[in-house]
């Protein structure tokens, strides 16, 4: 006589658990989330009561002129410390709070900020020159370096459209000095009728230079009056200078 065994039987030598009980587990452990989340909420609304209090202690000021100074009546403080009424601080009575005792947020119980990734560029040494011009072949790749990401969006870089390079040489003096840092925009690469410095090739050299677009032609030349002349040859558009770093002393 043969007897049909279910595949899921023959694995586990069992029945398979009733589908009732797993979803009352599941709601089990949904309830003991609920709970820890509010058991850590309380804890993170005590730490900040004890916080404000002992900074109130610290800079010697009254809770009442405290809140006072927050447009509250002069209990407000006090309930919240005592007996945790509000919860928790309004988030601008937070702030400036913060900002009073010059702490940050997160210890009156603020949510903790994420830091903002930070741009990424590549640092290149001698791919650009301000002198004569540096070979192509030179072109060395030191790291990376970072930049605000504020600044990037105010300078309105793609991720991966930019560089940082060092300029050697003087001739694009007094915009420029010898040992300036710049940032370059590797997809602005096209010059106008105004003026702009921009990193360019001619044939095997990449230098820095002042272009401007006359007709259907780029006209190149330096800042500096006794610079030597810009070697002729085909011009190709590396990027735009759009930020100067320069050491004072």
């Amino acid at each position: 006589m043969q007897i049909a065994i279910d595949d899921g039987e023959q694995r586990h030598g069992r029945e398979p658990p009733d589908s009732g009980l797993c979803s009352l587990f599941v709601l089990a452990g949904v309830a003991c989330l609920g709970f820890f989340l509010d058991y850590l909420a309380r804890v993170i609304a005590q730490d900040a009561r004890v916080a404000l209090d002992a900074l109130a202690v610290r800079d010697g000021v009254s809770l009442s002129a405290l809140s006072r100074m927050l447009g509250r009546n002069p209990a407000y403080l006090q309930q919240y410390i005592k007996r945790g009424s509000p919860r928790s601080l309004a988030e601008e009575d937070r702030r400036r709070l913060a900002e009073f005792f010059g702490v940050a947020e997160t210890m009156l119980g603020g949510a903790a900020v994420r830091a903002e990734p930070r741009y990424r560029l590549p640092r290149l040494d001698l791919a650009a020159s301000a002198g004569p011009g540096a070979y192509v072949d030179s072109e060395v790749a030191e790291g990376t370096e970072t930049l605000d990401p504020q600044l990037a969006r105010r300078l309105r870089l793609a991720a991966g459209a930019g560089a940082i390079l060092r300029v050697r040489g003087t001739s694009m003096e007094p915009a420029l000095l010898d040992g300036d840092h710049i940032v370059i925009d590797t997809q602005d690469r096209q010059p106008d009728r105004k003026p702009a410095i921009f990193v360019i090739r001619i044939d095997d050299t990449l230098m820095v230079k002042r272009v401007a677009r006359q007709g259907g032609s780029l006209v190149v030349w330096s800042d500096h009056p006794d610079a030597p002349p810009v070697p002729e040859g085909a011009v190709a558009v590396i990027g735009r200078v759009v930020w100067q770093m320069r050491a004072w002393r």
